[in-house]
């Protein structure tokens, strides 16, 4: 899961400087490394490996000049942790392309022998974004000397036809404008945002709404499934559903990676979190006689929404009992469990006032691999917790992601691993649980899906090994595993 993010200024404009800001907004999106390009007669492009912080000094931003802009944010997926895997990549013909992207392509194996045997084209790296550029630029050749938004849908359409699976992407054309697109079911997100009007205004295109405010701009619209849009060098805006998809917006968005206050597909996260909690209430109700709980408490800060609503719905004591340290990043994005499971001693530190001698009951997001929930659930007894209960606001995850979610095989899923298939008495017996409550997937849908929003469906392969693109199937999952298992041994070797 990546965080991209495209502006178009006025002329005139230097647009590095709000690229960063917006970078800033989305660094909970990916740790890993980072990248911007500015275009101004040429691309000028600096990415590093790190936070957005730690790679952008004022020496470099000094230099990224022009008034239109990519920055991407990276948490990687497919292709490396080296620098040469993340994006902005860049070609120089036809025109000069400079591409960003969020997701993943289920086929890049088999599209990157057809880039080197059909093409003709080597890729430099190990990553989905630099092929997706080469089958784009590819196509767009084959239209050059034709009106630019009538080549530009027509490339788009190949775009799909070529690259398959889940993503969002953003496009520099050299001299001649910004394409946004996004995958048939739209399974990743991507909105437009505008700011000042007539020969004054600006767009941009992002994973999330979360730098709107800061920056100026408003929310005009999701770009759709199989939608392309194209910013001309007027600044006019082409719209064109080339693909006609359906919504199937990746539903763990709205439970864990998206900010709260982001909005996405029309749809608050924040209030689809406090969804999440109520329906978590209706189902704890009648056990409360049972557990006699004493307060509840998140494990910050994806579930602190949730658990309020929670804790408000049933009258009980809502009470900040894990303090946070904001300069650790997230244990869920972070490579390999050691990693994980030191990172959460680091970044929650229990409060005793608030725990000791009580029933706890202890509201996260999601239970993935559960060694996180098996630290904080003992960092609580040892602080002096008589009882401890968890409350999962999402159902066990039971199946790999492929759309761009970094949790590739079974054997990761703590679902997956307990008393042969993974019960909820036995995932409860691994975290450490007195007691263990999941969400239903029902009950998260009803949550996250507004009446007057487009989206009726979402993608919840996680959760129900229901995958929304027809290319995926048990021999894709297993080639998948294979090559997760072997990078993993390589690595202790």
């Amino acid at each position: 899961m990546c965080g991209v993010l495209g502006i178009y200024g006025k002329l005139e404009t230097v647009i590095a400087p709000e690229l960063y800001d917006g970078m800033i907004a989305l660094q909970h999106r990916g740790h890993d490394a980072c990248g911007m390009v500015t275009y101004d007669k040429t691309f000028h492009t600096k990415k590093g490996l790190g936070l957005v912080r730690d790679v952008f000094h004022q020496s470099t931003m000094n230099r990224l000049t022009g008034n239109m802009g990519l920055g991407f944010i990276r948490y990687a997926t497919a292709g490396g942790m080296s620098l040469d895997d993340s994006a902005p990549f860049t070609v120089h013909a036809p025109y000069g392309i400079s591409m960003v992207f969020n997701g993943n392509l289920t086929n890049f194996s088999k599209l990157k022998q057809e880039l080197h045997k059909k093409d003709l084209v080597s890729l430099n790296a190990n990553s989905d974004i630099e092929a997706m550029l080469h089958v784009f630029a590819k196509e767009l050749t084959q239209h050059v000397g034709e009106p630019m938004p009538k080549a530009i849908f027509a490339t788009v359409k190949k775009v799909y036809q070529r690259c398959l699976g889940a993503y969002a992407a953003i496009t520099i054309i050299a001299d001649h404008g910004m394409v946004a697109f996004r995958d048939p079911r739209a399974i990743r997100p991507l909105m437009i945002g505008q700011r000042g009007r007539g020969k004054n205004v600006e767009y941009i295109f992002t994973s999330e709404s979360v730098m709107f405010t800061m920056l100026g701009f408003r929310y005009i619209d999701d770009v759709k499934p199989g939608e392309a849009v194209f910013v001309d060098r007027q600044r006019h805006l082409h719209r064109r559903v080339v693909t006609p998809g359906q919504w199937r917006p990746c539903l763990f968005e709205y439970v864990y990676f998206a900010r709260p206050d982001a909005i996405q597909n029309n749809i608050s996260v924040y209030k689809a979190r406090l969804r999440m909690g109520e329906k978590l209430a209706d189902r704890l109700r009648p056990l409360l006689p049972t557990l006699k709980i004493d307060v509840v408490i998140p494990a910050p800060s994806t579930s602190n929404t949730a658990a309020l609503a929670l804790a408000q719905k049933l009258g009980l004591n809502y009470r900040e009992g894990l303090v946070k340290n904001q300069f650790i990043g997230r244990t869920f994005i972070m490579a390999g469990n050691e990693r994980r499971k030191k990172s959460v001693r680091h970044k929650l530190n229990p409060q005793p006032l608030e725990i000791r001698r009580r029933n706890v009951l202890l509201v996260d997001d999601s239970i993935v691999r559960g060694n996180t929930s098996r630290e904080i659930i003992k960092m609580l007894r040892e602080a002096g917790a008589r009882k401890v209960y968890m409350a999962a606001a999402a159902p066990p995850v039971i199946s790999p992601c492929v759309y761009g979610v970094d949790m590739p095989t079974r054997q990761e899923l703590i679902a997956n691993q307990v008393n042969g298939g993974g019960t909820v008495e036995g995932i409860r017996k691994f975290i450490g649980a007195d007691f263990l409550i999941y969400q239903t997937i029902e009950d998260l849908i009803e949550a996250v899906r507004i009446d007057k929003g487009p989206v009726r469906e979402f993608c919840t392969a996680c959760w129900t090994r229901r995958y929304p693109t027809p290319e995926v199937n048990t021999k894709m999952l297993r080639q998948i595993e294979n090559e997760r298992l072997a990078d993993a041994n390589a690595a202790h070797c």
